[in-house]
């Protein structure tokens, strides 16, 4: 069953491998197979076994089967893959895919663009330096989203301007642009609400992939910088 499929198929039925969905955010805890720390399931990603015995990984925590859960960052899911972890976890000899940890970032990747897109029909998200700075100004703002290879002349008056209200920087411009039907956009906005805070988790999810900083700041170089129409 192609992986997607999969996952679509996740919200048909459950088990009693809780939590699960909306119940993952709300202060529930795993155990990490990797660490063996205790985590919120915010900070966490959870796989299951597919019907092709290989991992798959389930990032609404939807799908059936016994979950086992790591923390939600690049280095813990490549040491769970080399390591076996995941059999061990699993109580049998399963199939890693070797582009595991690039499928997670991938599935975060879209689950944050579809987030804002939803954000966009509702009205509760928009882009573009100026629309953000009149946001910002109108204290509306709660996550303001600024893609990784920004111009610093803009990035840092919007993250001037945005006090304490988060900042990612998990997102490139043409995948903020297509959650706005656009070819690239470098600055966007989500109001403060429920959106706004699953954008937030998803995004600090895929930062631990990314290497990113929700702060603003970036823990690597970027090769090019650009302005916002």
């Amino acid at each position: 069953m192609p992986l997607r499929e999969f996952h679509d198929a996740g919200f048909l039925g459950r088990d009693a491998d809780k939590p699960h969905g909306a119940e993952a955010r709300c202060g529930a805890t795993r155990r990490c197979v990797v660490s063996g720390s205790t985590l919120p399931v915010s900070s966490m990603m959870r796989f299951v076994v597919g019907p092709d015995n290989c991992v798959v990984p389930d990032i609404f925590a939807t799908l059936p089967g016994r979950g086992m859960w790591l923390s939600a960052d690049r280095n813990t899911v490549k040491t769970a893959q080399a390591q076996r972890h995941f059999s061990r976890a699993a109580r049998q000899v399963i199939s890693v895919a070797d582009d595991l940890v690039d499928q997670v970032e991938s599935l975060l990747a879209q689950r944050c663009i579809d987030l804002i897109g939803l954000a966009r029909r509702g009205g509760q998200a928009i882009c573009g330096f100026e629309k953000v700075r009149g946001w910002l100004e109108e204290g509306e703002v709660g996550c303001l989203v600024i893609a990784e290879e920004s111009a610093a002349s803009g990035r840092e008056k919007l993250v001037f301007m945005s006090a304490n209200t988060p900042v990612i920087r998990a997102l490139t411009a043409d995948e903020i642009g297509r959650a706005f039907g656009r070819e690239y956009s470098v600055f966007a906005a989500l109001k403060t609400g429920k959106l706004a805070r699953k954008f937030i988790v998803d995004a600090e999810r895929l930062n631990g992939f990314r290497g990113t900083n929700v702060l603003g700041q970036r823990s690597y170089r970027v090769e090019k910088e650009v302005e916002d129409e």
